[in-house]
């Protein structure tokens, strides 16, 4: 499993992240619906909240954890494992 090791809070919804292999790169969660789970990004004041978590996961509170395999691929464009399926799409 990848881990994030840097964080950058972005305006409009987007973070910059860095990986344990060197990889870095933006992702954008602007178009996530704020529903569910997501509807604490609702309220814009808690998306700059994120924290990379004990796992190298990017995590709000306690409340959203995003797995660092499914980013990973969408910063680097490709998947994390030769046998890997795409996984949900964040930006």
């Amino acid at each position: 499993m990848r881990k994030i090791v840097a964080l950058e809070v972005l305006d409009n919804y987007r973070v910059r992240l860095s990986f344990d292999d060197g990889v870095e790169g933006i992702v954008g969660f602007s178009a996530k619906p704020r529903t569910g789970v997501f509807a604490a990004w609702r309220d814009y004041e808690f998306f700059p909240r994120a924290r990379i978590g004990d796992c190298g996961e990017l995590v709000w509170d306690e409340q959203i954890d995003l797995c660092p395999d499914a980013l990973w691929q969408q910063v680097a464009g490709r998947h994390a494992h030769p046998s890997a399926s795409p996984s949900a799409t964040y930006a």
